[in-house]
């Protein structure tokens, strides 16, 4: 009778020591695809446009994951070796309710006064680099799913200005390469490539700038072969958006992009202390020669400290470079590795296994709770790009998303009521809840059979 009631006892613990353990809020996620505004290109062509109201998801949500790719007017995925992605970006703005939304050159524009910026919480100074999501070559291979509960949250009514509403705008820069004379020159921008001497704005390029993309902007021509023909084409960016409904059990996470080529300032008087960003976005990589090979086998390194503004939780990490990158990463100040990030190259012709292109890029997503930076931090952000010939206009991003707390554990009862709700609504939670009864009295008839001569306690692992 003493083992049958023991037997009663652990199979009680063993029921309450399940529903201490975390449990899945069951967000109900949804999901929807939009088309940008068509671009049109033809060989050797640059598309760079700003559009901005873009179709996006309205309400207080929580956003989970953003992907993207080109497509034609059939819906048919383009490969990088016709069109190449060079970036896209989408960012969060505040335009005012009665602005009108203006057509200039297939732009989509909004006049500056009817515009309040709602970037991101990145360090880089406020014209650039503001973006909520933002990818390129590597979009179709790249994980950007935020895992539960955390989200980044938008359209909280007490953060929008009176007479303001939430909007998006979407950047896409892409290079058409079909029939070009050097495909990874017209990629990289090479300036004698495009022929171009003046930037955008008709501003001259400094004497030993060779390539970037001041010299591939908006409606620029890369050199054609001779003789090559090949028809203009409608576009589209598709983008698929992820979302929860808003609410107080998802932990917000801010969205911080750190630049390899930040060049901090530091300034202090009597009365404060304050820290400038200078992000140059984008570096030249020099061809190695012969005596680096045996010394670092023709590796480029570039390294940049930066101070951390605010503390917190890392939860999410991953980098963004162009063809030629092998790695990027992010260290402690003393050298503890934090998070890295890989490039895969493709080795074929179809949409997302492009040969010679980066066709994804890993990420990282450490245990919650696991990598906490402090308030004013130093973490050093690190690229490495294969230097076996020279490349111009490459980028060292290291996006990361970092939370302010860890999920709060919850109490039985918040627990079970959640599980009841669930229960009530999931025919397969019911089944999962009768196979882990099973499993708990299993365990408690083995331990019963295990100890029928013994009178002391051990634990059942399950």
């Amino acid at each position: 009778m003493r083992n049958f009631s023991q037997g009663w006892k652990i199979l009680v613990a063993i029921f309450l020591l399940g529903l201490s353990f975390p449990y899945s809020q069951g967000y109900n996620v949804k999901s929807k695809v939009f088309l940008s505004p068509k671009f049109v290109l033809g060989p050797g062509s640059v598309d760079n446009k700003f559009y901005y109201g873009i179709d996006f998801p309205r309400g207080h949500i929580a956003l989970k994951s953003f992907n993207a790719e080109v497509i034609d007017e059939a819906g048919y995925p383009v490969p990088l070796h016709e069109t190449y992605l060079h970036h896209w970006v989408v960012e969060r703005y505040y335009g005012r309710k009665d602005a009108e939304v203006l057509e200039y050159n297939g732009n989509r524009l909004l006049r500056e006064s009817d515009y309040i910026s709602a970037r991101n919480d990145g360090i880089c100074q406020r014209n650039c680099l503001g973006q909520f999501f933002g990818l390129g070559s590597e979009t179709r291979g790249t994980a950007t799913h935020i895992p539960d509960p955390y989200g980044i949250e938008i359209g909280n009514p007490a953060t929008i200005p009176a007479g303001y509403e939430e909007r998006w705008v979407l950047n896409v820069h892409a290079i058409d390469t079909r029939g070009v004379e050097d495909r990874l020159g017209c990629t990289e921008c090479k300036c004698d490539l495009y022929n171009v001497t003046v930037d955008e704005y008709g501003q001259l390029l400094r004497p030993n700038y060779r390539g970037g993309f001041a010299c591939c902007y908006d409606g620029t021509q890369c050199r054609v072969k001779n003789g090559f023909e090949g028809a203009r084409r409608s576009l589209y960016l598709r983008y698929t958006v992820k979302w929860v409904d808003w609410d107080t059990s998802i932990v917000p996470v801010k969205i911080y992009i750190f630049d390899v080529t930040d060049n901090e300032t530091r300034f202090s008087d009597s009365t404060r202390f304050s820290i400038q960003h200078h992000c140059q976005i984008e570096y030249s990589v020099e061809p190695c020669k012969a005596s680096d090979v045996a010394d670092n086998g023709c590796v480029h390194t570039k390294r940049t400290s930066v101070t951390m503004p605010t503390s917190g939780y890392i939860i999410y990490g991953v980098a963004h470079q162009h063809s030629g990158g092998i790695g990027a990463a992010l260290y402690r100040e003393d050298g503890q590795l934090m998070c890295s990030s890989i490039p895969a190259y493709g080795n074929g012709k179809e949409a997302g296994n492009e040969a010679g292109y980066i066709v994804g890029m890993s990420t990282c997503y450490p245990k919650p709770g696991f990598l906490r930076i402090t308030d004013k931090e130093t973490l050093i952000v690190e690229s490495n790009y294969s230097s076996s010939r020279d490349h111009t206009g490459v980028m060292g991003l290291f996006y990361i998303l970092v939370a302010d707390r860890v999920p709060e554990s919850s109490s039985f009862l918040d627990v079970f009521s959640k599980m009841y709700n669930d229960i009530n609504h999931s025919a397969f939670v019911w089944g999962a809840f009768v196979l882990a009864g099973v499993a708990v009295i299993a365990a408690a008839v083995g331990y019963r059979r295990r100890n029928k001569y013994e009178d002391g306690y051990q634990p059942i692992m399950i």
